[in-house]
């Protein structure tokens, strides 16, 4: 979110710094890894309007880097019928490209995958080339003549009356002090130490979330059997597993990696700096049985476990908002890639006192 910021400001001619306390690519935050779903299964408008223009501008940002960042090989919904339901609904109404279909008739299309009532079909998803993305960012935003400083890590920022002063360490440990005309903080699990005092934020819960890439049975690796993998949620009601909070599932195919799956916004509550990186036994049997019962093309016993972080709001929608001279982002709640491009925009408008975010976004929301 943060390059997705630099980017829109720098080029409508703002003077940028982004300041980063971690090497590009790295794995300790919410951002990494080769792909992302690319879902428009929602049924409010407000995200649906936020998708329509992030895939305008992923399309923007392709064109202009020359890099394939999207790949839209549809996306399958099934599970809780209100919540699919509802979606094709919001979708319909405004002329998307879903349809429903059957369980049986979904497994005919896509026999590596086992479907639970109706089933959403959108053809405008697919998955995002996350990593190639944020590179992509990180260079249309240096373009235009954004300053890119990695290893600088924040441990203030000071309002004053004519601007904002940004303290902190670079990569041989020296202070550093920065002063602009306003900051934008996109911390992700470091959102509530940094903006103590600041912002008066809603409750924010880190976890640490460990979805897995299963390589797919001999039978589905054929050539061109990758095409056909979309990317899929299943909702899953909560008399269907052992807690509520197991009830949702996702993934996504990874050339070369295999087919990502994962329970969302299940994991132990941590410090950010001070992680396992690696799920309980209890947590890898649950995800190892879950892919046995749903994917009958994918080997269950071939787990490459991921470690990521999530920044949950009890809602579980983002925080976007101005506050005097700071604009936030946060809570991202683990469904925010791909709106990356358009948060950056919207980021940008606050910053500069064009627009203030969508009121389902703003703080008195929360």
């Amino acid at each position: 979110m943060g390059l997705a910021a630099a980017w829109q400001l720098a080029r409508r001619g703002q003077r940028v710094v982004l300041l980063e306390r971690f090497e590009p690519g790295h794995s300790r935050g919410a951002s990494h890894g080769a792909t992302r779903n690319m879902n428009n299964a929602y049924e409010e408008p407000h995200y649906l309007d936020l998708y329509d223009e992030a895939l305008d501008l992923w399309r923007e940002l392709e064109e202009t880097s020359g890099e394939r960042l999207l790949t839209l090989c549809g996306l399958v919904t099934h599970g809780d019928p209100v919540h699919v339901r509802g979606a094709y609904e919001a979708l319909a109404a405004r002329g998307a490209a879903a349809e429903l279909i059957g369980a049986d008739e979904a497994a005919s299309r896509w026999p590596g995958m086992r479907f639970d009532g109706e089933v959403l079909v959108n053809r405008d998803a697919g998955r995002i080339h996350a990593a190639t993305a944020l590179q992509v960012l990180a260079a249309q935003a240096a373009r235009h003549g954004a300053d890119l400083r990695h290893g600088h890590r924040v441990t203030a920022i000071e309002p004053f009356e004519h601007g904002i002063a940004v303290r902190g360490t670079d990569p041989s440990g020296d202070p550093f002090r920065l002063v602009a005309a306003g900051a934008v903080v996109a911390a992700g699990a470091w959102s509530r130490p940094l903006l103590d005092g600041l912002v008066d934020l809603p409750r924010l819960t880190v976890t640490e979330e460990h979805p897995a890439h299963f390589q797919p049975l001999p039978s589905f690796t054929e050539p061109g059997a990758e095409d056909w993998w979309p990317s899929f949620n299943h909702f899953r009601s909560a008399e269907a597993s052992e807690s509520a909070r197991t009830g949702a599932v996702y993934g996504m195919l990874t050339p070369g990696e295999g087919v990502k799956v994962g329970f969302h916004a299940v994991g132990d509550e941590v410090d950010p700096d001070d992680r396992r990186f690696r799920a309980s036994d209890i947590s890898r049997a649950a995800l190892r049985d879950y892919v046995a019962e749903w994917f009958p093309g994918l080997d269950p016993d071939t787990a490459a476990e991921i470690s990521c972080t999530y920044a949950s709001t009890d809602s579980g929608d983002f925080v976007l908002d101005r506050v005097g001279r700071v604009t936030v982002a946060a809570g991202f709640s683990g469904h925010g890639f791909k709106f990356t491009p358009a948060i950056g925009r919207v980021l940008a408008d606050a910053a500069t006192g064009r627009a203030f975010p969508p009121d389902p976004f703003r703080l008195a929301a929360h």
